[in-house]
């Protein structure tokens, strides 16, 4: 689990083929900043933009670590197949504070940058969601974006999708890699947890009526 509060900005350095054809994955060596894979262990996980990822090898003295990731979470996330800088989260511990939102590092979906631009002191960031997560996108609702905990400021249902609006202070965009963002770039998505387990209570059979389904 993930609390979407970055804790280092590092970079995929080499990606490299995990077999011949489309259907094998890829190994990622990613670099990270002095002393943040002090306390990294190898089976760790660590999210990439969002997305949860285990240690495979790690070379604290280099500041170095691998990952490897299937042609399937390639497919289903954006931005971990090039180099380039990436979100870093190490694995929310017990005693830890809950700075941002509960993170599973699940990608739900890929969404489109469609306006990133400053305003007054801050910037704003608009998203166009895929049309099937409108229902967990709510004003003052949580979302992550390529792992970082925001909030969703307005809300649009478009025949496109959903596109959001999110408030970046200047302390988000300069401590992450969001500041590489322009119109037109993929981003990973990960709605609410809480809002994932109420869509399915208020969905799930006999939720109208209150009926129990236990025994069915």
């Amino acid at each position: 689990m993930f609390t979407g509060i970055i804790t280092a900005v590092g970079r995929i350095a080499e990606v490299r083929d995990l077999g011949a054809s489309s259907a094998h994955g890829k190994q990622l060596v990613i670099e990270a900043p002095a002393g943040y894979l002090d306390d990294v262990g190898l089976g760790d996980s660590i999210a990439l933009n969002g997305a949860c990822m285990t240690a495979t090898m790690i070379d604290a003295q280099a500041g170095r670590f691998a990952i490897d990731i299937s042609a399937e979470s390639l497919a289903r996330t954006s931005g971990l197949d090039r180099i380039g800088p990436v979100n870093l989260e190490k694995a929310l511990r017990a005693n830890d504070r809950l700075g941002g939102h509960i993170v599973s590092g699940h990608v739900d979906g890929i969404g489109e940058v469609v306006h990133f631009a400053p305003t007054g002191e801050s910037w704003e960031l608009r998203i166009l969601a895929p049309r099937e997560l409108a229902k967990y996108l709510a004003y003052k609702g949580s979302i992550t974006v390529n792992g970082v905990s925001l909030t969703v400021n307005r809300v649009a249902d478009l025949p496109a999708g959903c596109e959001i609006s999110i408030n970046l202070i200047p302390h988000t965009v300069q401590n992450t890699a969001l500041h590489a963002l322009a119109a037109g770039a993929r981003v990973n998505l990960e709605i609410d947890l809480i809002a994932r387990y109420v869509e399915r209570m208020l969905s799930a059979p006999g939720a109208a009526t209150g009926a129990d389904v236990s025994a069915a």
